[in-house]
């Protein structure tokens, strides 16, 4: 005897009712002509899609938020006349506007739609970077400041969550991680692109900062006029699929976050609001993020006084970027396969603690450069395996996008303590900066352990309840009657 199970994606099966969901959604695949292989080819295609211009967006973003590190060794302190900590407070004002727009914009992308959310935020951000380089003053600097972090907010968060609705939960990491990747490529970029710039100091009447704000700006804006038209909206309206490869990335979406509600209602915010989860998942974030905008932010000032000229320090901080790129990518891909998280993160902040070690203890320039190589390659991984982690964790699309945001909210409040690690009364050497990185990296570390641990014991427990209640693979539709519960369905089980 046989039951029909309801409608996957647009397709109908007939299965055993003894075998489980996840054999079940297996057979429909097959079914489908989607094998190992085919499966594989349809992962590419929305790579290629998907990813590239995600990257390039991101690259500039991110470009535009910390090329005034780059601008600061051309001069931009004296020429506004900044004293004091006044140009740490330009760096510290972008980031409480930042954080207070991640949450609205998680919301708005998904009330609107992502083609038409990101790219308004994209053409306001670059509009403001570009007013950044006629600044007089220190008011302003301040100004143009806020202006970008109010616009530039919605970006990490928005894509982090678009990535998780066409994705599998073991597939998300690696794709963050190319995403992500682009931060490190703007440092690269940045850097080059600033050593090539200086030589346009008074051109038109303005210093070489200015160029580089202008010019970075106009690059943004002109890529933000293609973006409505280069990013596909959702699975089932995306044109470069054919119908059956729309039906089979909603059906393994399906499958993969067990029937979890996907409804806006407001009630999945305040579920999201009242994990204390995602806020060990926030402090973990912020952490990281306290040490990628430290790095970001100062490393041109900080090679600088390792005794390099300015130009030179522009091209020197090219290399660590270039490998905190290839170790980003790489440890997500393998925490992918592994489907561990929490393991690659400790690794990578054992890494990260390792090079501020150096850079606090040795006076010396080669010692010291090795140890900006060791610390880009240990945080930069950090932010997308975390952001993975978290992301998987979560039960229901609307408490993910929340979720994520709230991750990324914590992880920027790190931007505002990054600000001031890095004070000019402490060159050349920086040994109370690096010291409080190393810091927040070991308490990172015993948070992942401490959250590492608990997942492992919350699914045990989980299974041997269900393993006691005679239960071991629930129906679609036993699911579906928790559908609101998130990951607190008894049947979910947490990525380690």
């Amino acid at each position: 005897m046989h039951e029909v199970v309801p409608v996957v994606a647009g397709v109908t099966t007939a299965t055993k009712p003894e075998k489980s969901s996840g054999s079940a959604s297996l057979d429909v695949a097959e079914l489908q002509g989607f094998d190992q292989n085919a499966t594989k080819t349809l992962l590419r295609k929305l790579d290629w899609h998907l990813i590239p211009f995600m990257s390039l967006i991101y690259l500039l973003c991110f470009l535009d938020r910390t090329n005034i590190g780059n601008a600061r060794l051309d001069h931009l302190e004296q020429d506004l006349g900044l004293t004091g900590i006044q140009y740490n407070d330009c760096l510290a004002i972008l980031f409480p506007f930042y954080i207070a727009a991640e949450i609205p914009s998680n919301i708005m992308m998904k009330r609107l739609r992502p083609s038409i959310w990101l790219t308004i935020i994209m053409v306001c951000w670059s509009a403001a970077m570009i007013g950044q380089g006629f600044v007089k003053n220190y008011s302003g600097l301040m100004a143009t400041r806020v202006f970008l972090g109010v616009f530039e907010g919605g970006l990490f968060p928005g894509v982090n969550y678009y990535i998780t609705q066409w994705y599998c939960r073991y597939e998300t990491g690696f794709r963050m991680a190319m995403f992500f990747s682009a931060a490190t490529l703007a440092g690269a970029f940045g850097g080059i692109l600033a050593r090539g710039i200086a030589e346009m100091s008074g051109v038109g009447g303005l210093s070489a900062w200015s160029w580089i704000f202008i010019l970075e700006g106009l690059l943004s804006i002109l890529v933000s006029f293609t973006a409505y038209w280069a990013i596909y909206d959702y699975p089932s309206t995306a044109q470069f699929l054919l119908p059956h490869e729309r039906d089979e990335v909603e059906r393994r979406l399906l499958a993969d976050h067990g029937h979890l509600s996907n409804d806006f209602d407001l009630k999945y915010v305040w579920q999201a609001l009242s994990d204390w989860k995602i806020y060990i998942h926030c402090l973990i974030c912020m952490a990281g993020f306290i040490s990628v905008y430290s790095f970001a932010l100062f490393l041109p000032t900080i090679i600088n006084n390792m005794g390099y000229s300015a130009n030179n320090a522009q091209l020197m901080s090219v290399p660590p970027y270039v490998f905190a790129c290839f170790f980003t990518i790489a440890a997500s891909w393998f925490a992918d396969r592994a489907r561990q998280r929490g393991v690659f993160l400790m690794v990578f902040q054992l890494v990260g603690i390792a090079g501020f070690a150096l850079l606090a203890g040795s006076g010396n320039a080669s010692v010291q450069y090795t140890g900006t190589v060791l610390a880009a390659i240990g945080i930069y991984p950090q932010i997308p395996l975390g952001m993975a982690w978290n992301g998987a964790n979560i039960g229901g699309s609307l408490k993910r996008g929340t979720g994520i945001a709230m991750q990324v909210m914590g992880g920027n409040c790190g931007g505002i303590v990054a600000s001031y690690v890095y004070l000019k009364r402490d060159g050349p050497r920086y040994i109370t900066g690096h010291s409080i990185l190393i810091g927040f990296v070991s308490m990172a570390f015993f948070l992942t352990l401490f959250m590492t641990i608990w997942c492992r014991r919350e699914n045990r427990r989980r299974d041997a309840v269900s393993s006691r209640a005679g239960v071991q693979d629930l129906t679609d539709e036993e699911k579906l009657l928790e559908r609101d519960l998130a990951d607190s369905a008894p049947w979910f089980r947490y990525i380690v």
